[in-house]
């Protein structure tokens, strides 16, 4: 390929980034009542929100219905096509449409246009011409119209699919905020997920428990400390007191200190060099808020404690690790 060919191909791709930024751009004027009125409705739905539309519009249609239901507005997409044939037993009068055409004469959505008006449901349109038969018999219309498509035949969907995106996820989003979505109702919808992972797992799922918690009694020396470490392998150990309240932490780092200072550790107490100020945390807490005290206390291990003070669990950065957390 010479020059002026890769010249030409890159010129051709920036054309068609900026006719859609100017496209996407001209979206900020219809952030209006109409666009209000549509998300009153939607957030007065008491079923579902039901996204329908065909072609390209309809792969649109199927996103931005995900993206309702992954931000608190149940919703679901529906083949117009198909709902002429069964499907439209889906939508029920407790629902909202929403449906996208550009043209706002989709045949396939026109069709099935007397039922949605007869079950009394809501209809909103996203459409690109104000004067079409949707739009006229719209609940809402919400204009996502463009002054030119990017593809220089003026044929395909780019342009237009782009801003019905966008505005798609301006009423999700205000959807979202509207509803008080937080981080932690999003991952709920989203469970397998790293996001998941880190808003929902508790400690309590994946702390080390029983007889797998490193620990020695106070009267121990600092070779019994060394043994449980090395038997448990969580590169520390919990030194308790009769009671089975913690009263410090020992660690490699303090091994390996305790070796600098050529200590005899099979004459002296593991109370002499222990840690008694450690960093602890509770079963109930995300396993993401131990993760954000351990990086920033820079230690490895952290110790599980009830309300009483009793040692009930042990974790290292290992556990976060294999948990996904990290």
């Amino acid at each position: 390929m010479t020059n002026k060919e890769s010249q030409q191909l890159k010129s051709l791709g920036l054309a068609v980034i900026n006719t859609e930024i100017e496209a996407v751009s001209a979206l900020r004027n219809r952030i209006n009542d109409a666009f209000v009125d549509a998300c009153q409705h939607l957030l007065q739905c008491k079923g579902r929100i039901v996204v329908m539309g065909m072609g390209k519009s309809g792969h649109i249609a199927g996103k931005l219905a995900s993206t309702l239901a992954s931000t608190g507005s149940p919703a679901f997409y529906v083949n117009p096509a198909e709902a002429s044939h069964g499907d439209l037993g889906m939508i029920t009068k407790k629902d909202v449409v929403l449906a996208l055409s550009n043209s706002g004469e989709t045949s396939e959505i026109l069709t099935i246009l007397p039922i949605i008006k007869r079950l009394g449901v809501a209809l909103i349109v996203m459409s690109g011409r104000a004067h079409s038969t949707l739009a006229k018999n719209a609940t809402t219309y919400i204009d996502i119209s463009v002054s030119k498509e990017a593809c220089p035949l003026g044929l395909a969907p780019t342009s237009s699919t782009t801003t019905a995106l966008v505005m798609g996820d301006a009423l999700a989003i205000a959807l979202l905020e509207a509803r008080g979505f937080t981080a932690e109702d999003f991952a709920l919808s989203h469970p397998g997920g790293n996001l998941g992972r880190r808003l929902l797992l508790r400690i309590s799922d994946i702390m080390h428990t029983g007889d797998t918690i490193p620990q020695v009694n106070s009267h121990a020396l600092i070779s019994d400390a060394l043994i449980e470490m090395t038997k448990k392998g969580l590169g520390m150990t919990a030194i308790v007191d009769d009671n089975n309240n913690m009263i410090g932490i020992f660690t490699d780092g303090d091994l390996r200190r305790v070796l600098a200072k050529t200590v005899d550790i099979h004459n002296t107490p593991i109370v002499a060099y222990m840690t008694s100020e450690c960093k602890t945390a509770q079963p109930d807490m995300l396993a993401a808020e131990v993760l954000a005290i351990m990086q920033q206390c820079k230690i490895n291990a952290v110790l599980i404690l009830d309300n009483e003070n009793s040692l009930i669990g042990a974790i290292n950065m290992h556990d976060l690790l294999r948990a996904g957390v990290v």
